[in-house]
């Protein structure tokens, strides 16, 4: 069988229903249920760092007992024909689940390599992006942050459900506002480009404690501090702790007052949502916290439709299925041009190659 990432299956289900697959992934939930006719099951959700599954196992099954065994948390191996339907989704029958070895283990939470590379060049890039900048007490707190809480960063994700909703994400979320508000920089000299990088780096670390998997984990599950008082504030406070023990000799000479730069990045901070009602306790009042917003966003939106491409739900001529947070039904892009040449020659390979 091969061996596939839940977002693999899910896509090669839809594509070729049914899949013969593997599946390494952690148990985030197993509940006992009863069906209409009174018939019991065994409801499971699996995540790994791609996405989340859902599997039923109904009590004449192997599944059965194995879930009624097994706890959230622990690492599995799921085998079994994969199927899609519009009704339910993936399902499976007779599908088996067993204890996934320590070193395998392992490698599922340090992901593929692919994965890892892309990892590692989102944390480059902020880190480079935080080297770079020139405003001294901005530049501490900002490496203070990655010193005390780079670990943490690195796996937390920076939503439940809506983008970039698994392990790292907000790592990629972060470093990809980064580039595109180093690029509009260079479209608007004018603003304070220091205060814009502390911006974008601090924007979500709230997160940290509201959408943090734990260290051998996927689960996206929030802490009390994040229930309670959400990554805005959690933000603020985690700005404000910093910077208080920061060693300030030297700063009474510096302009701006460093209570001025300290309380234009709480005011990043505070207003990137944008908008009162979405959660904002104020709006954007400065050129940096207006366009921190809108890269925010766009970055979110830009996930959100890619994923929809990537999902492969197409609902009716090439379009997907409809997106929540987007409010609307993505459309298949513009195909890239194809010059003439171009054209030919795939005309060429594909009449010389039968399988295609």
């Amino acid at each position: 069988m091969t061996l596939l990432t839940i977002s693999e299956l899910k896509i090669a289900a839809r594509e070729h229903s049914p899949e013969e697959a593997v599946i390494h992934a952690q148990i985030e939930s197993i509940t006992r249920k009863e069906a209409s006719n009174g018939k019991p099951f065994q409801e499971a959700i699996f995540r790994d760092a791609t996405e989340s599954l859902t599997l039923r196992a109904w009590a004449d099954s192997e599944a059965f007992e194995s879930c009624s065994e097994a706890k959230p948390g622990e690492f599995v191996m799921l085998a079994g024909h994969f199927s899609h339907s519009t009704a339910f989704g993936i399902d499976a029958k007779g599908w088996e689940m067993s204890p996934l070895p320590y070193e395998a283990v392992d490698l599922l939470l340090e992901g593929s390599a692919e994965r890892i590379a892309l990892l590692d060049r989102a944390y480059k890039i902020i880190t480079e992006a935080v080297e770079s900048l020139r405003e001294p007490r901005l530049k501490a707190l900002c490496n203070r942050f990655l010193s005390q809480h780079g670990a943490r960063f690195r796996r937390a994700a920076a939503a439940r459900g809506n983008h970039h909703a698994r392990r790292g994400g907000l790592l990629e979320h972060t470093s990809r506002m980064m580039e595109s508000a180093l690029a509009l920089y260079t479209v608007y000299p004018e603003l304070h480009r220091d205060l814009l990088i502390a911006g974008v780096l601090f924007h979500d670390t709230g997160k940290l404690w509201e959408t943090c998997p734990p260290e051998r984990g996927f689960g996206i599950e929030s802490e009390t501090r994040g229930e309670l008082l959400g990554h805005l504030s959690i933000g603020i406070e985690l700005v404000n702790t910093l910077w208080r023990d920061l060693p300030k000799e030297g700063w009474e000479s510096l302009a701006p007052t460093s209570e001025d730069v300290r309380l234009h990045l709480l005011h990043l901070v505070a207003s990137h949502h944008g908008q009162l009602e979405f959660g904002s306790p104020v709006l954007p009042k400065t050129p940096e916290a207006a366009l921190l917003h809108f890269v925010d966003n766009i970055d979110a939106r830009m996930e959100m439709f890619l994923s929809a491409y990537a999902s492969g739900r197409v609902a009716h001529k090439g379009q997907r299925e409809w997106v929540r947070p987007l409010g609307v039904v993505p459309v298949a892009p513009l195909a890239p041009f194809l010059s003439e040449i171009q054209i030919l020659q795939e005309t060429f390979e594909k009449a010389a190659d039968p399988l295609l």
